[in-house]
């Protein structure tokens, strides 16, 4: 597990756990993480709007009431929800059973959002999107502490596990897909710009949540695309290297 050398988080797993970790084939366990506790002072202020709402509008002092009451904190349910990150893959668990994914099988676009009020920093959201063999979805947020470092992890586990056999693939004349951008060994293309051969790519930099392509000799990018599009992020970004290497 990248970055993460010992398990955050040392409980026994429960059974369910521990067979479908088996039944999956997913080696050793390397990461648990828990849902993010809600602090003192954000508790301090829910108390006081439902109990404000509550003596003056009622509905909204119930949605206040609701929102303590499905905080980690106060909800045992929420509370036992976990990820479990192993050597081959992860396990979900929450109120409808554990999900397991392979990281060599799986797909996970992530969006990542710096949030600002009036020009001040007031957060971060995570959304991680696990895409399955079978087709079916997994989505963790920032519901789960440390999602910096999950998140990444999720990146890099699948870059691990799948890379030779991209990379393989493009030696073989194969093409793989990164959202609107196609990579072979050739180079890159999109439908709306055509071919860029890798002598002519002069920099892939990202920046505000976009990948920006330029083409040497050209002042305006040659593609732009969001990386909430771009399945297996990590994993574009490590081929588009690699493959600029070898020209």
């Amino acid at each position: 597990m990248h970055d993460v050398q010992s398990p955050p988080v040392q409980e026994q797993l429960p059974g369910e756990v521990v067979a479908l970790a088996a039944s999956e084939g997913l080696g050793e366990l390397r990461a648990s993480f828990l849902p993010k506790r809600m602090g003192a002072g954000r508790i301090a202020g829910l108390a006081f709007f439902s109990l404000f709402g509550l003596l003056v509008f009622v509905l909204p002092g119930l949605l206040f009431i609701w929102q303590l009451l499905q905080a980690p904190n106060f909800n045992r349910k929420q509370a036992a929800k976990r990820i479990h990150c192993f050597e081959h893959g992860l396990i979900v668990s929450d109120r409808s059973g554990p999900v397991a994914v392979r990281w060599d099988s799986a797909s996970v676009l992530q969006q990542i959002t710096e949030r600002y009020a009036n020009g001040v920093y007031v957060g971060t959201s995570y959304l991680y999107t696990l895409f399955k063999r079978d087709g079916s979805t997994i989505e963790l947020t920032g519901f789960y502490a440390n999602p910096e470092v999950w998140g990444a992890a999720i990146q890099h586990e699948i870059t691990r596990a799948q890379l030779p056999g991209v990379l393989d693939l493009l030696s073989r004349g194969g093409t793989a897909h990164f959202c609107d951008i196609a990579v072979n060994a050739g180079g890159m293309a999109t439908a709306k710009r055509g071919t860029l051969p890798w002598s002519e790519v002069q920099r892939v930099e990202v920046k505000n949540g976009m990948v920006f392509v330029e083409k040497a000799g050209k002042l305006l990018p040659w593609s732009n695309t969001p990386v909430r599009k771009v399945p297996n992020f990590f994993m574009f970004l490590a081929v588009v290297d690699h493959q600029r290497g070898r020209s």
